[in-house]
């Protein structure tokens, strides 16, 4: 109870009161504007959050991001183009919402929805997360291998339809992650006798680079102009919003637990939610002939999952140093420059942060309602700000954020060549998510496998000589290797049939 009370007056102070408003404010504009995501939102606060105390640059990363994800919503109803790839899944039902004249139907259900899915989100994290840190507590370096490893396995198969190429992203990040000196041997490694080079690709500057710099070349490039689906003032959002919650609580329910069970999984995140989401929505809707039309139902489930994927996201960053999705990535860096190295220890060190986080999630899901009334209000002027104005201010920041990291040019360097390559990624279909991922896991895999082998002296069979370790990695196999047995079956079905 003292660490509760510490955090209360760590969280309730004027200074950061009010930068979790100016973080939400920030939150809201960034995820209205098409092509700015709640990831890139995150990447370029973290130069901001250099010059904070750790609660309140947590709490500036926390709101921004849950603020963002809900306010991508505003130009997919709008403009058929969602803010964030979270918006996307039901992008089409607001806008055909809108163009029917019920933008206040599809924005109020974006809203209410996505604070109850996050409050949920938050419940979950609130509950689970201190439970699953005594558990961590147990793990040794095998334990900590196998869980990455089923991480990067979550990450290939969940990050698109082609797990090849979430593999090659996979791969492309571990390789990054490789260029050093930070591993068993201490000798330099992928430097090419650059000094730069021997401290590592630094963590910030490749994920501005690869999330930031990315959208704004996609965004320059774009030929195809948005235009507005309405141009009359908004009715109120709330009106129906209760009936809606009447009739629909299983859907808001699975929606949640969907949402915050997806978040937990490392490599997946709000967009992969949402998507899922809005599937079993439809598969198990008494009106699937809807979907499509411009049906609501769809954008309660999808809602409600996008928000409490944030909460769920955290779990395995708070207690295991894993990051749930790329803004948790950004956040587990946030976390280590302030010295709040997240893992099971954090918990027991440091229990008054981490309570003032939890607290922070909850004043960031009750401020956007009142905070998204007034974002939806406002839209149409946000939306009219023009790219050739945006994009270059962004671009700046992206700049003045990566070289503040060493006081180097080589961060910005590595900013742009980061932004380059994923730009290409993205293009040709390879997920960006599994590549961060591979860099921010990849020395820890490295060095709880080396570490194992040391202990079992070389023997491999001691992976699985503890119950937890032994679980993770038949869990992770088990996934290996199903594809395979499902192809063995179908052709032995096929076989049999002919």
């Amino acid at each position: 109870m003292d660490a509760v009370v510490t955090a209360f007056g760590l969280v309730f102070q004027p200074y950061v009161l009010w930068v979790i408003l100016a973080s939400a404010v920030y939150g809201l504009f960034v995820g209205a504007i098409p092509g700015l995501t709640a990831t890139m939102a995150t990447a370029l606060l973290v130069p901001v959050t250099f010059f904070m105390p750790p609660v309140p640059a947590v709490a500036a990363i926390v709101t921004a991001t849950a603020m963002a994800i809900f306010s991508g919503d505003i130009p997919s109803a709008l403009l058929r183009m969602p803010g964030t790839p979270a918006s996307a899944a039901y992008t089409d039902e607001a806008y055909l919402l809108t163009k029917r004249g019920q933008a206040e139907l599809a924005l109020g259900a974006g809203l209410v929805f996505s604070v109850l899915g996050g409050i949920f989100g938050v419940i979950v994290l609130i509950v689970a997360a201190p439970a699953l840190a005594e558990v961590a507590l147990k793990f040794s370096s095998f334990e900590y291998f196998w869980l990455v490893m089923l991480g990067f396995t979550c990450a290939v198969f969940i990050a698109g339809s082609d797990p090849l190429k979430g593999m090659t992203s996979l791969l492309l990040g571990l390789l990054v992650g490789c260029v050093g000196l930070d591993n068993p041997a201490g000798a330099p490694r992928y430097t090419f006798g650059n000094a730069e080079l021997a401290g590592g690709i630094s963590l910030i500057p490749l994920m501005i680079g690869m999330f930031a710099i990315s959208e704004v070349m996609r965004f320059a490039l774009a030929t195809n102009k948005p235009e507005m689906a309405i141009e009359r003032p908004f009715g109120n959002v709330f009106t129906g919003m209760w009936a809606l919650l009447k009739k629909y609580p299983l859907q808001l329910l699975r929606g949640s637990a969907l949402g915050t069970a997806v978040g937990a999984l490392p490599g997946a995140g709000a967009d992969i939610a949402a998507w899922m989401s809005y599937a079993m929505s439809k598969r198990f809707s008494k009106e699937p002939e809807k979907f499509g039309t411009g049906h609501v139902e769809g954008i309660v489930e999808s809602g409600a999952a996008n928000n409490s994927a944030l909460g769920g996201a955290w779990i395995p960053a708070l207690v295991f140093g894993i990051p749930g999705d790329s803004i948790t990535a950004i956040a587990i860096g946030v976390l280590y420059l302030k010295n709040m190295n997240p893992g099971p220890t954090l918990f027991v060190d440091n229990p008054q942060n981490i309570y003032a986080v939890f607290i922070v999630f909850i004043i960031a899901q009750l401020l956007m309602l009142p905070l998204g009334w007034m974002a939806i209000k406002v839209a149409k002027q946000i939306l009219r700000i023009p790219a050739g104005v945006l994009m270059p201010l962004i671009l700046l920041f992206c700049i003045v954020g990566s070289f503040a990291i060493n006081n180097s040019l080589f961060g910005v360097t590595v900013m742009l060549v980061a932004g380059i390559v994923a730009f290409f990624m993205e293009r040709w279909g390879f997920p960006v998510a599994p590549t961060i991922l591979g860099v921010v896991l990849g020395n820890m895999l490295e060095e709880h496998f080396f570490s194992s082998l040391v202990k079992a002296d070389g023997d491999v069979t001691a992976f699985f000589s503890r119950p937890i370790a032994a679980t993770l990695g038949a869990v992770t196999l088990a996934i290996w290797l199903w594809p395979l047995l499902r192809r063995m079956v179908a052709s032995k079905r096929g076989t049999a049939a002919a």
